[in-house]
């Protein structure tokens, strides 16, 4: 009687295979201007009007590119004023 032969659980890669895709969802540190007005919730136009006055940060250049920090993005962001009306939840909290 002959033993049957294991198969394993995950297909044997050759040198030869490449995988094209990273398995780690992750957001990009540096975004274009397009990204950076959606990362931050508002139109390019806008965006523009935010980095002009200084409510958010000038890009990095990287050759002819420009490029916003997402991080630093979220920075200024958060230091954007916010709605003077309280809602419940803040009024519950002490917020």
């Amino acid at each position: 009687m002959q033993s049957a032969r294991c198969r394993p659980l995950i297909p044997y890669l050759t040198s030869t295979m490449t995988i094209n895709h990273d398995s780690i969802s992750y957001p990009p540190r540096g975004l274009n201007r397009e990204e950076s007005a959606r990362w931050i919730g508002v139109s390019p136009s806008k965006f523009d009007e935010l980095v002009k006055d200084g409510r958010m940060p000038r890009p990095h250049k990287i050759d002819a590119r420009k490029v916003w920090d997402r991080l630093k993005l979220d920075a200024a962001f958060t230091d954007l004023p916010t709605d003077s009306t309280r809602n419940r939840i803040d009024e519950l909290l002490g917020a």
